[in-house]
Order: C-alpha cells, then sequence, then structure tokens
C-alpha cells in the first residue's frame, strides 16, 4: 500500500501542477528558449542584443563610434555616443524606465517604428535583449550619461542591488556603458572566441557606412577597428580582390507597400551590390544591420530575379541548345559575388535570433526592383553582360557533366573483394594483412612478367600500365573517368578519389581506411620514357588522391644504369657518379653492363634491386613544400608551355649528371 501511495503522488496533476516561471527564471532556467541556445552560440546571441541597441543609436545619426572590450575573465563591455539609455520614472508606465529596459521582457522603445516615432529602422525589436542579456549574466552593470546627470545599476544573477544610483554630471557627451559578465550557471560555454567579434563587427561596419567600431582584446592586448565609409560597396570589393570580370554594380531605391491587404503599410529600403568573378564567389545579406545566415526574403528575391533575367537574355541570344534545360540559381552563384543591405520599419524575424525574415512584400519588392535593374544593365553594357551568361551557360553545363560524371563513378570504381578479376592483368598477393601488403605500379607486360617472376609473391601485388598515361593535370574529370588504365587504377587503390573543383563536390568519394596498400611503389625504366611515365603517374595520384602523398604512403623504386661484375661479386650502380665511385674501389677485372629495360632482367636482380625490402632503393614522395609541389606540377605537365621552354633553358643544366673522365 506505501508504494502506490508514493506512485499516485508521483503520478499526481491537478491544478496546482501549473506554475510559470518568474522574473530572471524565465531566462536563466531556459535561455534556449530566447537566444536560440544554452550554449556559446547563445552566449553571443546575448552580446549581439545589447550590440544592436547601440548600432540602432548610431544609424540614427547619435554617435558615430561604439567601443567593444573583451576581457580575460570572459566579461564584456559595449560603449556608446548615444543618447543614453533613459532610465528614469515614467510617468505614462507609472514605472522607472530601468524597470522596463532590464526587468521586463517585452518591454522598449521600438514598437512603434512604422509610426515614426524613436527608431524608424531597427535592429533591436522585440524589446528582450537588455533584460534577457541582464537576466542571463553573473552581473551587469549599466552607466547613463544623459540630461545632465550620470546614472548607475548594478545587477547580480538577474537581481538589482542597490536601485538607481542619480548623480548630477559634467560630461563631454552623452552615452551609454554596459559591463556584464555571462553566467555559467546559464549558459554552457562563455568563452567568445576573438574570431567571433572580428567577424560581426566587420559585417557591421559594412552594413552601417561611417560607423567606426573599435574593440580592444585584453587577453591578446590587440586592438582593432572596423570601418568602410561606402558600406557594402567597398566589402564587395574587397571580397573581389580585384579579380572579377566585371565592374561592381551598385543600386538603392525605397519603396513602400504591405504583406498583406490587412495589414499596415510600411518603409522598405534596399541596397544590392554585386560584381562576377571566376575564382570567388559569396552571398551575403543584411537586414536593419543582422547578417541574415538564413536568408529569407532577401535570398528568394535574388534568386528569382538572377534566374529570370539571365534565363531571359539567353534565349534571347539563341545560346541554349536544342532542348537544353533552363540555368538554376546555382549556375549564377558559382561566379556572383552579392550584398544585400535592406531596412525597414516592420520586420518579420524568425525568431529572436534574426537569422532570417519572411516579410512578403520585401521579398516581391526585392524581386522586382532587381529585376528591373538587371534588365537595363544586361541592355546597356553588352561587353560584360556577355562575360556574364557565357560564363553562367559554362558553370551550367559543367555542373550538368559533373553529375552525369557522379552517376558512373561508383559503378566504375566499384570493385568488391575480387578485384584480381575485375581488373586486367593485376596480379594480387596473398596477404590481406594491410599493414604488409605492397602494390608496385610497373610499366607495360615485360616489366609485369618480370616483377612478378622476382617479387615475394606473399606481400607484393603488381598493376601494369599500358604506356603513357593521360595527363590528368590538364584533362577534365569526365575524360579521366572515361580512362580505362586509371579507372583500374583508382579499383586497384579502393580509397576513392578526391575531387576539389567547386562543380563537382559531389564526387568525392575518398576515404583513407579503405586505402588496401601500405607502400604504392611506382616502378618504371631508368629512362627517359620511364621517367615521363613516372611523371604521369605521380600526377595522377596528385591530382585525383593527393593524402596518399600527404600520409607518405608514395614510393619510387629506383631501378639501377649499370650492372657491374668482377669474379667474386656484382655490383649496381644508380648513376654515372656512382658507376665511378664502385670502379675506383675495385681492384680486380670487371665488366660493366648498361641495365636494360625492367622486362628484360632477370627475377634474381629484379629482387635483389627492386623488389627485396632489405636492399631495394625507395624514395618517399612528400610534399615538403606544397606551393612547390604545385608549381612543378603546373610548370611541366600544365599549358604554360612557353613557361616550360623558359624554365628548361635556365635550369636544364641543374639536372645533368656529370661524369667523372679522370
Amino acid at each position: 500500500m506505501a508504494i502506490n501511495k508514493a506512485a499516485n503522488r508521483v503520478r499526481k496533476y491537478d491544478n496546482e501542477s501549473i506554475s510559470a516561471l518568474k522574473g530572471a527564471d524565465r531566462v536563466r532556467l531556459r535561455p534556449g528558449v530566447i537566444f536560440g541556445s544554452d550554449g556559446l552560440e547563445g552566449c553571443q546571441q546575448a552580446f549581439f542584443e545589447i550590440l544592436s541597441n547601440s548600432i540602432d543609436e548610431a544609424r540614427e545619426g547619435f554617435g558615430k563610434v561604439i567601443e567593444i572590450t573583451r576581457f580575460k575573465d570572459k566579461s564584456l563591455k559595449v560603449v556608446d555616443y548615444g543618447r543614453g539609455i533613459p532610465l528614469d520614472f515614467n510617468p505614462k508606465e507609472q514605472r522607472f524606465n530601468w524597470e522596463l529596459v532590464f526587468c521586463e521582457l517585452y518591454a522598449g522603445g521600438k514598437y512603434k517604428t512604422n509610426l515614426g516615432e524613436n527608431y524608424e529602422y531597427s535592429l533591436g525589436l522585440n524589446g528582450l535583449g537588455s533584460c534577457a542579456t541582464q537576466y542571463s549574466s553573473e552581473y551587469f552593470d549599466v552607466t547613463v550619461f544623459r540630461d545632465g546627470y550620470r546614472y548607475d545599476l548594478h545587477f547580480e544573477k538577474g537581481v538589482n542591488i542597490g536601485g538607481l544610483v542619480k548623480q548630477k554630471c559634467n560630461y563631454e557627451h552623452t552615452g551609454t556603458i554596459q559591463k556584464w559578465k555571462p553566467d555559467l550557471e546559464v549558459f554552457t560555454d562563455i568563452n567568445i572566441p576573438l574570431e567571433y567579434f572580428h567577424d560581426v563587427l566587420k559585417k557591421q561596419a559594412v552594413v552601417n557606412s561611417g560607423v567606426t567600431f573599435r574593440l580592444y582584446d585584453e587577453e591578446s592586448d590587440q586592438s582593432f577597428e572596423y570601418v568602410y565609409g561606402n558600406g557594402i560597396v567597398d566589402y564587395v570589393k574587397e571580397l573581389d580582390q580585384g579579380k572579377g570580370f566585371t565592374e561592381v554594380q551598385f543600386w538603392e531605391t525605397s519603396t513602400k507597400g504591405r504583406d498583406r491587404e490587412d495589414k499596415p503599410e510600411y518603409k522598405l529600403k534596399m541596397q544590392i551590390a554585386f560584381c562576377f568573378n571566376n575564382e570567388i564567389n559569396a552571398l551575403e545579406y543584411y537586414h536593419n544591420s543582422s547578417f541574415l545566415e538564413h536568408g529569407g526574403s532577401p535570398d528568394r528575391a535574388v534568386k528569382n530575379a538572377f534566374v529570370n533575367e539571365i534565363d531571359k537574355a539567353l534565349k534571347a541570344r539563341g545560346m541554349y541548345n536544342k532542348d537544353e534545360a533552363k540555368i538554376t540559381f546555382t549556375d549564377v552563384q558559382d561566379s556572383l559575388i552579392l550584398v544585400t543591405n535592406s531596412f525597414s520599419t516592420i520586420t518579420s524575424y524568425e525568431n529572436q535570433t534574426k537569422k532570417s525574415i519572411t516579410n512578403k512584400f520585401i521579398q516581391e519588392a526585392m524581386t522586382e526592383f532587381i529585376k528591373q535593374q538587371l534588365e537595363v544593365y544586361l541592355i546597356e553594357n553588352k561587353i560584360e553582360s556577355d562575360k556574364i551568361i557565357e560564363q553562367v551557360l559554362v558553370n551550367k553545363r559543367s555542373r550538368e557533366s559533373a553529375e552525369k560524371t557522379r552517376i558512373n563513378i561508383k559503378k566504375k570504381l566499384s570493385t568488391g573483394s575480387d578485384i584480381a578479376s575485375k581488373v586486367k592483368k593485376f596480379v594480387d598477393c596473398r596477404s590481406k594483412d594491410i599493414e604488409k601488403r605492397e602494390l608496385y605500379i610497373v610499366e607495360g607486360d615485360s616489366a609485369l612478367g618480370a616483377c612478378k617472376l622476382g617479387r615475394d609473391a606473399e606481400f607484393q601485388a603488381i598493376m601494369p600500365v599500358r604506356g603513357k598515361i593521360l595527363n590528368c593535370l590538364k584533362a577534365e574529370y569526365d575524360k579521366i573517368f572515361n580512362n580505362e588504365i586509371i579507372v583500374d587504377l583508382l579499383k586497384v587503390l579502393g580509397c576513392g578519389v578526391e575531387i576539389k573543383s567547386k562543380h563537382n563536390k559531389e564526387l568525392n568519394t575518398f576515404e583513407l581506411e579503405n586505402l588496401r596498400w601500405s607502400k604504392i611503389i611506382i616502378c618504371t625504366d631508368a629512362d627517359v620514357d620511364g621517367f615521363q611515365i613516372r611523371t604521369l603517374i605521380l600526377a595522377m595520384l596528385y591530382r585525383l588522391v593527393p593524402t596518399l602523398i600527404e600520409k607518405g604512403k608514395v614510393y619510387i623504386a629506383e631501378s639501377p644504369l649499370y650492372e657491374i661484375t668482377t669474379r667474386k661479386k656484382t655490383y649496381f650502380a644508380y648513376s654515372d657518379r656512382e658507376k665511378n665511385d664502385i670502379i675506383a674501389g675495385i681492384k680486380d677485372k670487371y665488366t660493366i653492363q648498361r641495365s636494360k629495360g625492367l622486362g628484360e632482367n632477370e627475377p634474381e636482380m629484379m629482387w635483389q634491386t627492386t623488389m627485396n625490402p632489405a636492399t631495394r632503393r625507395l624514395i618517399k614522395v612528400v610534399p615538403d613544400d606544397i606551393e612547390k609541389t604545385e608549381f612543378f606540377f603546373n610548370m611541366f605537365l600544365g599549358d604554360d608551355i612557353q613557361g616550360r621552354k623558359d624554365y628548361i633553358e635556365e635550369n636544364g643544366y641543374k639536372y645533368l649528371d656529370v661524369l667523372d673522365v679522370s
């Protein structure tokens, strides 16, 4: 019976079971509801709420400098030179304003923006930020200079200590100072990284032209300043890095409208800046200074307008092939740098974090405005518009080609466990131990025969390549994956491919743990043709599986140039200099034979010189200098023919083996 009574008490649910969170607990116990997260992201959003209020003041023309301090103990300070937050008694509400601002959710001075009161275009809107941030802090201090007074407030864990302290004061300027420490009892992490402040303050400088943001980081004792005199135009130029193939365009307008017939009319101001660039692409949307990470209305407007107008231009100029599908925004975005900056007196944010807006009128007005401007721009700027639509078409066809390749590549590289039966002339080894297995990539059928007879079949496998393989640094992916030799090599490796092209990211199937070999050993003849085949194989690995080089899985097997025989011993020399050194130490008669191709070597010689781990010479291929590696691959295998000729003329002598004829 005792157990049943206890169970009944636990399950009791009646009129007394309902409770409401009061005061600071409304935020402290549920920070994720207000800030979107109880982790670092929520802590960052709390900072942004305070910063937003200072930005609103600056944009209204009160104070053009905002100062931020990041302290060692993770506390934060924001100083502005605006009018100062009104904190005194409010006869209309019959309460002190400091209580409304810092202790009352949904209280503030920005609810009547559409009527032109106080703030026309406000980033802070819902009356939550100051109060919620105060409630979520270990302590929160406020100092305000206005009306000839200095006002001070001090809060601890959401509770005011000492009321409002007001004293006469002679000050140089009005303004507000807010210093607080996020509370670890509320947030799981309060260590906001310096990079976050760099990112946020830079973005705010971009969309609030002429406002200066100064950051001091106590931890590193560094100071930073962010200001963009021409706003988003300067920012787009910065992103472009002078590499764009069009000039930066800037359009702006103001209008009025409503989201629905029964909803109030509101003001909208919009700015758009963009250019086209083949190396860099970026899309950023801002509304009332808030960075819209998830876009919403402006994102839909930009996509609709650009696809519509560029598609119309392609059709008008007859540039589509017969029955060719129309472009998508992905094809435009691949070469587009665009930033929009809009303001409205009524804004429908998706939630308090303000990462997306949903206003129907904003979307429709921006779509129509961009379409009109883009249509005129494409007609009046023939040279630039030709470049744009041609590049978008190239992007489209490249994307479609990648999609076709993606459909086939997984099937082509799939072998299952029985690779020997799926790949022509591949000779596997017996061991299944990845740490022991070695793959020799050899030159042609004759080398295959010699290596097969000279190897240790327990752990050494052989893969022959037939002649000079495709130059993978110059070929497109569809051509590479239609090449039987390369596909066979990739099948044998087993680890998939790494794709770096922006149009082919989804082709990336690389998994290092699926590699079937501990060593990949390139083994070619020690002559010009052999060296070229070796280089082409290295280029293939560098283009398609560069991680294998980075992880030290790729080796080159040195094969001897000379066989020097005496009555008692046979020596092998791998260069003319080494041959001369060996001869100098021999006292008996000897014979010298120039080594032929690998295919003509006896199995015993192959084992001793090239395959025996105890006596062979392997060169590990390592990218000790990434930039230098890229330079030489592009120099010798790329499209710069004249550059290659010039390099050889200037440096060719360094690679000649000097004979010692003394």
